[in-house]
């Protein structure tokens, strides 16, 4: 379920909107600057499936949003319950906090989601934008966006990540500690 819930940053009870409407989702994110678009979901892609077969998939797209070069490394990363490892449920939540926190990047954070699911905190002024991004979701959030980035208690999920330069996933963390009054992603989606 793609989600946008928009609230005030100083009170995540005061909820501005709410919706699963790709639609009202796309045209309130591009009035404040932040690009989401849909893409096909194609079968035959599940956590088994290579980082070469993903991009291969979906090469035609991606030439597509990569037409003037911009972006120089494509990956997919990838997170999945791995039940039968004992030390799954430490390694789960250290990969979850390492984002929790309001940071920022230096260049445009852009994400396609093969499968799964993940949450984007956009702190826009005094506005957060939750945007919870499933199968199918494509974001843009430009460099230097405040935001912070929860894949829930039991991550699950794939996505293509581009980047202009080799180290652009590494946040600029700000140290404000806003983000532990919003709703996790597993609040937003039992809401």
């Amino acid at each position: 379920m793609t989600l946008l819930q928009v609230m005030a940053d100083s009170s995540a009870d005061k909820v501005k909107l709410r919706t699963e409407d790709d639609a009202v989702i796309a045209a309130e994110l591009r009035q404040r600057g932040i690009s989401f678009d849909r893409w096909p979901v194609l079968t035959g892609i599940d956590a088994e499936t290579s980082t070469s077969d993903v991009l291969a998939f979906y090469a035609d797209r991606i030439a597509e949003l990569n037409a003037d070069g911009r972006y120089k490394h494509i990956d997919v990363a990838r997170i999945h319950p791995a039940d039968d490892d004992p030390e799954w449920p430490a390694k789960a939540e250290a990969a979850r906090t390492k984002f929790l926190d309001e940071h920022r990047h230096a260049e445009d954070e852009v994400r396609f989601f093969v499968a799964g699911q993940g949450c984007f905190y956009l702190h826009l002024g005094d506005e957060v934008l939750a945007t919870v991004c499933t199968a199918g979701d494509l974001v843009s959030v430009p460099a230097g966006t405040l935001h912070w980035f929860d894949m829930g208690t039991r991550p699950e999920f794939m996505a293509v990540r581009f980047f202009e330069e080799e180290d652009g996933w590494i946040g600029d963390f700000t140290g404000d500690k806003i983000s532990g009054g919003f709703p996790t992603l597993d609040e937003l989606l039992t809401a």
